[in-house]
C-alpha cells in the first residue's frame, strides 16, 4: 500500500511540474502566410508597388519553401528553433510557393529555399539555399537586430 501511495504522489508531482512549466512563456513558431496575410503583415505591393514599406512591428525572416523540397525540409526545423529562440524579437514567416505562386512571382523566386531578411526601416536582403543555423543567427544578430559584436579582450 505504501508503494502505491508513493507511486501516485510521484506521478502527481511529475504531472504538476509539467503542467506548470509552459505557462510562463509561450514558444513562438513560424507563421504560415497567405497572400492576404502577407499584404497585411509584411508588404502591400498592390497599394504601394513602387516603394518597399514593411508593415511589421519587428524584423522578420520570410521563408519561401515547398513541401517537396529537400533543402527546405532541412531548414524548417532550424527556423522553428529560431522562432522559439528569438520569438520576442523577430517574426519567422513561411510562404509555400505551390500554394502562393503569385507571391513567389512578385519576389522572383526561382529556386528554393529562398529567404528574405527584413529589418526595420531598411531594404530587405535575399539569401538562397539551405543555410546552417549559425548563418541564420549571424544574420539575425547583425542585420536584423543590429547587435554589436563583442570584442575579445
Amino acid at each position: 500500500m505504501r508503494n502505491i501511495i508513493t507511486l501516485v504522489m510521484s506521478l502527481f508531482i511529475v504531472f504538476a511540474a509539467a503542467a506548470a512549466e509552459p505557462q510562463g512563456k509561450k514558444k513562438a513558431k513560424p507563421i504560415e502566410l497567405t497572400k492576404a496575410t502577407f499584404l497585411e503583415k509584411v508588404f502591400n505591393y498592390e497599394k504601394n508597388p513602387e516603394v518597399w514599406k514593411y508593415n511589421g512591428d519587428k524584423p522578420a525572416i520570410l521563408d519561401f519553401y515547398a513541401t517537396w523540397c529537400g533543402p527546405c525540409r532541412i531548414t524548417s526545423p532550424i527556423l522553428a528553433d529560431l522562432a522559439a529562440e528569438y520569438g520576442d524579437e523577430i517574426y519567422v514567416y513561411k510562404i509555400d510557393v505551390d500554394k502562393e505562386p503569385e507571391l513567389a512571382s512578385v519576389f522572383g523566386v526561382q529556386s528554393i529555399p529562398m529567404f528574405l531578411f527584413i529589418p526595420m526601416n531598411e531594404q530587405p536582403q535575399v539569401a538562397m539555399g539551405a543555410l546552417p543555423k549559425k548563418s541564420f543567427k549571424e544574420a539575425i544578430d547583425t542585420f536584423l537586430l543590429k547587435k554589436e559584436e563583442k570584442t575579445a579582450l
